[in-house]
């Protein structure tokens, strides 16, 4: 009965945001379309905004009504990090700002979430040394962090993303391998997620922006480190579609000489678009994929099988490949 009501109150409590925000985000906030932009018309960005100031106010109930654990990992210093990544990104939505300072930004909210992890906390204490781990997963979620950003480059995409993803976390929760205080963001995430997905559905009358994408990427980064605790293969699996897709492009502009760090169209659900997709299609394939990815990934954390965990990546695999190839291939 929380997990609805939290849901819920979120959802709405994101959207009527949206709706006193907007007259402001026209203003000061708009997406002017460009040659590299999947919209034809100027749309309000900044949707981010609305969804962390209802995730702060859900989630601070949350933690006065007594629904928090008393042990970590504690919640409010990484909420502390995306909300200082929103303001970022509200920044460079506003004016665009240079990529080292993006990434100073973006380095300063990894460190915090790193830094905030539990007493030893080690994901594979026979593999790595702690100071090493700790180093890569800042690393990690930096790179995790610019996936989310660049995907979010079509209407409902993010949402598609985001939905499989913290559902899944929540089963986790509630079966018992990930901690609550990580279920609980992810249940204020999903209902943020649904809230903004109302306006942002084709044609999307509101983009997330950065103020919304970079902080998505945290929170998610965050939930994948306590995931990756539990299962390492159900950690690759519930982000496989962003990481491939972000990864194998990456690959491919690096092997053809093109700077990373300048925007572009060449991401496999951007190439879909001038190949005869429309936004709903493509978004509607990588929700149902991010449902697959979802399912197996909750059933690695379950199995606890090292045969399993291959045979559950494997299809995950295959189901990604294939997803990105018939996108690719465009439509008959």
């Amino acid at each position: 009965m929380l997990s609805v009501v939290v849901v819920t109150v979120c959802a709405l409590l994101t959207a009527g945001l949206i709706v006193l925000l907007t007259p402001t985000l026209n203003r000061h906030f708009l997406a002017i379309p460009n040659d590299r932009s999947s919209h034809g018309e100027p749309v309000p960005q900044g949707a981010g905004l609305a969804m962390m100031g209802a995730m702060l106010v859900v989630y601070l109930a949350l933690w006065m009504l007594g629904h928090l654990e008393a042990d970590p990992p504690w919640p409010l210093p990484v909420l502390a990090g995306a909300v200082w990544l929103t303001v970022l990104g509200a920044l460079d939505d506003a004016s665009d700002l240079p990529v080292l300072w993006r990434l100073a930004g973006q380095a300063a909210a990894a460190i915090a979430v790193v830094f905030n992890l539990p007493d030893g906390f080690h994901i594979l204490p026979d593999l790595l040394p702690l100071a090493v781990e700790r180093t890569l997963l800042v690393i990690g979620i930096m790179a995790f962090i610019n996936a989310v950003n660049f995907l979010d480059g079509i209407d409902w995409i993010t949402a598609a993303q985001t939905v499989p993803m913290t559902a899944a976390v929540i089963v986790m929760a509630w079966l018992g391998p990930v901690p609550q205080n990580v279920g609980l963001m992810a249940l204020v995430l999903l209902g943020a997620t649904i809230g903004f997905g109302i306006f942002n559905k084709h044609p999307a009358r509101i983009f997330l922006g950065d103020a919304g994408s970079l902080p998505l990427g945290l929170l998610l980064a965050w939930m994948l480190i306590f995931v990756a605790r539990a299962d390492i293969a159900a950690a690759l699996l519930l982000p496989l579609y962003t990481l491939a897709d972000t990864g194998v492009t990456l690959v491919r502009r690096a092997r053809n000489g093109e700077a990373l760090w300048v925007a572009h169209r060449s991401h496999f659900y951007q190439r879909a678009l001038s190949l005869g997709f429309k936004a709903p299609d493509i978004t509607l394939r990588v929700f149902l994929l991010g449902c697959l990815l979802a399912a197996l990934s909750v059933a690695a954390v379950e199995i606890e099988s090292v045969a399993g965990d291959l045979a559950l990546l494997a299809t995950g695999v295959a189901a990604t490949a294939y997803l990105l190839r018939h996108l690719e291939r465009g439509r008959a």
